[in-house]
């Protein structure tokens, strides 16, 4: 393992960040919050509990993996993308440095700053209201799984793309909209049965119901069944990732 190379490239990511601050932080904290404060206001005072927890509480894993999963993408799609935009991504892929390590440096790196923009929104909600973390652990692995997962998938996505308009296109019109039917905001059991079949469909549903039982022990389907679907997206986008380095696929002119 070439670990300069990967700290290099790592390090040049982290840097973007430094000077992209407001674009990269400030801005998904800010838009976090107005989410918050805006569902919280305006449905919370119709409904001010969801399976014994309080609006305001209930709504914050959702809000926090509806970010991370965004920032994760959006970090490492551009991330890749750039290089590919400017032609250095070739200089990148003739020095003395593996596809693993390239994946490792450029996937860390937004899976960094996705889980900054986390905790931050995650610190700050607990000025808004009570949160209580029941499973520690369970929370951090599945907001390290999380972001891994999505930083490979905006990975993908980068490498995929060939314009600006569809590095945005699987975000904004995929992930976003599957992020807001998979229970950020509600608990599907609060569906009609027919549609609670319907959204089981959605695999963000079983990212999202994980990560609220590690905070209130409550989910909208079980513990396992959370892991698995989080592990086998993981292990698919990695077997992408893979053949994608095998076959040169968008790499190799």
């Amino acid at each position: 393992m070439n670990f300069e190379a990967v700290k290099a490239i790592y390090l040049a990511e982290m840097a973007r960040t430094k000077r992209t601050i407001m674009q990269s932080i400030v801005s998904p904290v800010i838009s976090t919050v107005l989410y918050f404060v805006v569902f919280g206001a305006a449905i919370g005072s119709r409904i001010s509990e969801v399976d014994g927890v309080s609006y305001g509480a209930f709504i914050v894993p959702g809000l926090i993996m509806l970010s991370l999963m965004t920032q994760s993408l959006s970090n490492a799609s551009f991330g890749i993308y750039f290089p590919q935009f400017t032609g250095t991504i070739f200089e990148v892929l003739s020095a003395p440095i593996s596809f693993l390590e390239i994946t490792i440096a450029y996937v860390g790196a937004a899976a960094t700053k996705s889980i900054l923009v986390g905790l931050i929104i995650l610190i700050t909600a607990n000025f808004f209201v009570d949160i209580e973390i029941q499973h520690p652990f369970w929370m951090a692995a599945f907001f390290l799984l999380t972001a891994i997962t999505f930083a490979l998938l905006g990975f993908i996505i980068g490498i995929w793309a060939d314009n600006f308009e569809k590095l945005q296109f699987v975000p904004l019109l995929i992930v976003t909209p599957l992020a807001f039917l998979g229970g950020s905001f509600y608990s599907i059991s609060m569906l009609p049965e027919v549609w609670q079949k319907v959204t089981l469909i959605n695999p963000v549903v079983y990212l999202i119901s994980g990560f609220r039982w590690s905070f209130y022990g409550q989910a909208d389907v079980s513990l396992w069944l959370s892991l698995f679907m989080t592990l086998l997206f993981l292990a698919v986008s990695l077997a992408i990732v893979h053949w994608i380095f095998k076959t040169g696929y968008k790499l190799k002119p």
